[in-house]
C-alpha cells in the first residue's frame, strides 16, 4: 500500500471512536418560568443529567423534579412538589429518543432536532424538539428552549390558584456534553 494510503487509512481509524463514543452532560441545568396573570415563578435544577449516542444517534436525558429550587416561598416549593408535581409518585422527568437531523461532531454550531418522548408527571408525550448546540474546547454545549403544557401532562391546578400558575410553561435546557470516559 502507498505512504498516502496509511495516512489516511490512520486519519479514518482516529477518527471512529468518536462516532462510537457516548456523551454525557457534565454540567446541565433545567429552568422553568410560569408567567401567570397574578404571578411569575422561575425555578431551577441543576441536576440535569443524560447521555448521547453519536453511532445509535440516540439520546436521554433526566432530571430530578425534587431538584428545582428558587419559588418566591417555601411554601410555593412544598406545593410544587407535593400537590402538583407529586414527586413522591413521580420523582423524574425524562426526555428519550432519536435525533431526526444528522449530528456533525465537527461542525461548531449547529441545530439539530429531537424526536422522542417526554415524561413528566408519569405522562408521556411524543415531542421534537429543537437543541443548538455549539462545540466547544472540551466538547459541545447545548440550549433548547421549549413550552409544557400543564394539561399535557395531567398537570391540574385549582381555580383557586389558576391566576397564579401558567398553564402554558417555558422550559429553557442548558448542558455540556463531553466524551463519556
Amino acid at each position: 500500500m502507498h505512504k498516502s494510503h496509511y495516512i489516511v487509512l490512520a486519519a479514518l481509524l482516529m477518527a471512529m471512536p468518536l462516532f462510537s463514543q457516548m456523551f454525557e452532560v457534565k454540567k446541565g441545568s433545567i429552568v422553568f418560568h410560569s408567567n401567570a396573570p397574578q404571578e411569575n415563578i422561575d425555578a431551577t435544577s441543576k441536576s440535569l443529567t443524560g447521555l448521547m449516542n453519536i453511532s445509535a444517534n440516540n439520546f436521554a436525558f433526566a432530571v430530578d423534579v425534587n431538584t428545582f429550587k428558587g419559588f418566591n416561598s417555601a411554601l410555593q416549593q412544598e406545593h410544587f412538589y407535593e400537590n402538583y408535581m407529586q414527586t413522591d409518585l413521580y420523582p423524574r422527568a425524562t426526555f428519550s429518543g432519536k435525533l431526526i437531523d444528522k449530528f456533525n461532531p465537527e461542525q461548531s454550531i449547529q441545530t439539530i432536532r429531537a424526536k422522542g418522548t417526554l415524561e413528566i408527571h408519569g405522562v408521556k408525550q411524543e415531542r421534537i424538539i429543537e437543541v443548538a448546540i455549539q462545540k466547544t474546547s472540551s466538547g459541545y454545549s447545548i440550549h433548547s428552549e421549549f413550552n409544557v403544557l400543564l394539561q399535557d401532562h395531567g398537570i391540574m391546578v385549582p381555580k383557586i390558584v389558576n391566576q397564579k400558575i401558567a398553564e402554558n410553561i417555558a422550559v429553557i435546557v442548558d448542558g455540556t456534553l463531553a466524551l463519556k470516559p
